[in-house]
């Protein structure tokens, strides 16, 4: 086992040197794929990477996929601000002794908007947007240690102009079921821009992920800690860990599970002036009802007027 997981701490790091020189921070097209759409995830204060059993993970951690313990499929649902609106959904299983597989889509809805001309007057027609990636995704294990990967194609629109692209996540996540720890890491959305809204392309939403989960012996209560972003440029090395998030999943019983989190970089956005309020954090629940998980998040944005709603349900098969 020791010579598993140093060979898995290896790959950590190669990874960490590698993110480190790609999409060094700056403006980035197709945001939306930061967004975190899974219920569970977004309670838990965007604190994912170490999950399992979930086919959601397939937009966190792929190489997580083969821990899912049978066909799984889960749907979900954002309300966000004003009309915009969000959701997803996912499909894994195992196919005999090939490995897992995945498919999964994501969108983001704007709304509707109306048209004018360009002295801002309105012309009485109207026009959307809306944003979209379909992803594919495969997973295997040796032992403790998972990994996997998925392409997503992506595509946005804003009335008759439209953008797309190509990326690649992929994922590692090592199981120490002695201590009841999970070690992951994950590179989300490593891609190019296929064709843009202006004449040139922009920087996909490059994010390198790390983190660590621990079941506590003696209380019912999962701790994961993730480090964001640690791709992008930072005055000092250890700057580059501002962006972490820290979640906590009780299971009360074998029905409910009740879901706090925290993510430093929302509040750190969200504040104003002095003042965040409870910017940053979040909570939620998942209730276990005739064979579905029905997932629920609570997001805050602190002095902004209103809150991110997340709904989901998730079956195993």
């Amino acid at each position: 086992m020791k010579i598993r997981l140093m060979r898995f701490l290896a790959v950590l790091l190669g990874v960490f040197l590698f993110g480190g020189t790609a999409n060094a921070g700056g403006y980035s097209t197709f945001d939306f794929l930061r967004l975190p759409m899974s219920a569970r995830a977004a309670a838990l204060g965007n604190t994912f990477l170490t999950g399992l059993n979930d086919p959601a993970m397939l937009f966190t951690n792929p190489g997580a996929l083969s821990s899912i313990e049978g066909p799984s499929a889960s749907i979900g649902f954002l309300k966000h601000l004003m009309d915009v609106n969000a959701g997803y959904a996912a499909y894994a299983q195992k196919y005999d002794e090939l490995g897992w597989f995945s498919a999964g889509i994501t969108y983001v809805n704007y709304g509707s908007f109306d048209e004018t001309d360009k002295f801002g007057n309105l012309t009485g027609s109207t026009f959307g947007a809306s944003d979209m990636a379909l992803s594919l995704g495969y997973g295997n294990r040796i032992e403790n240690l998972h990994y996997g990967a998925a392409v997503k194609v992506i595509y946005s629109y804003i009335e008759e102009y439209s953008a797309s692209g190509l990326a690649l996540d992929a994922g590692v996540s090592y199981n120490i079921p002695e201590q009841q720890i999970v070690i992951a890491a994950s590179v989300l959305n490593l891609g190019t821009q296929l064709s843009s809204y202006g004449s040139q392309n922009e920087d996909l939403p490059f994010d390198l992920r790390i983190g660590v989960g621990k079941k506590l012996e003696h209380l019912p209560l999962n701790i994961m800690l993730n480090f964001h972003k640690l791709n992008e440029s930072a005055d000092s090395f250890f700057d580059r860990f501002q962006n972490f998030s820290i979640g906590g999943e009780f299971d009360l019983s074998d029905s409910f599970k009740a879901r706090v989190g925290y993510y430093n970089e929302m509040r750190r956005e969200l504040k104003i002036g002095n003042t965040a309020k409870l910017a940053g954090f979040s909570g939620g629940f998942g209730l276990l009802v005739s064979g579905y998980m029905v997932d629920y998040a609570y997001t805050s944005l602190g002095e902004l007027p209103g809150a991110l709603h997340r709904f989901a349900i998730t079956t195993t098969f």
